[in-house]
């Protein structure tokens, strides 16, 4: 077990089993390359991915297919190759989350950019879709229609 100071948790300590790598980092954070995924709350859809270099760095991820039911895309053979994916089974997929202005309301995911991890080697990769129609900022709560009447 390692022992990690974070701002947000305090110090934890993380099975070296669940450390997630990123081999060149993720965009805008390539130093940052070993992290651990912490549930936000038991049977909540969010989690926290927590550098284990830098305490005060956290992003808030969610599992895109639980907003998203039609959510898709194709992982590239070279994407395939650097995660070592040999059983599809064991992908993990995460999207960024944003809170903007602190509303949970607005919150939104990047969809443009996933998050795939391999959880056979806990490889992982922020992969940015090429030519896609999402965008990074997809309302998880969208607007609801008032009825009238």
């Amino acid at each position: 077990m390692r022992k990690v100071n974070t701002s947000r948790f305090g110090e934890i300590e993380v099975d070296e089993k669940k450390v997630v790598h990123f081999k060149d980092g993720i965009p805008a954070f390539e130093d940052e390359h070993e992290f651990v995924i912490l549930p936000y709350e038991e049977e909540s859809p969010y989690y926290f991915m927590q550098s284990l270099k830098s305490p005060d760095l956290a992003f808030l991820l969610t599992i895109p297919f639980l907003f998203f039911q039609d959510y898709a895309f194709e992982v590239d053979d070279t994407t395939i190759a650097e995660l070592g994916i040999k059983d599809p089974e064991n992908v993990f997929y995460y999207s960024m989350v944003t809170i903007p202005n602190g509303s949970i309301r607005y919150m939104t995911a990047n969809l443009v950019a996933p998050i795939i991890l391999n959880s056979d080697n806990m490889q992982a990769k922020q992969v940015v879709l090429e030519k896609s129609n999402y965008s990074t900022k997809h309302r998880l709560f969208p607007e609801s229609t008032k009825k009238e009447g």
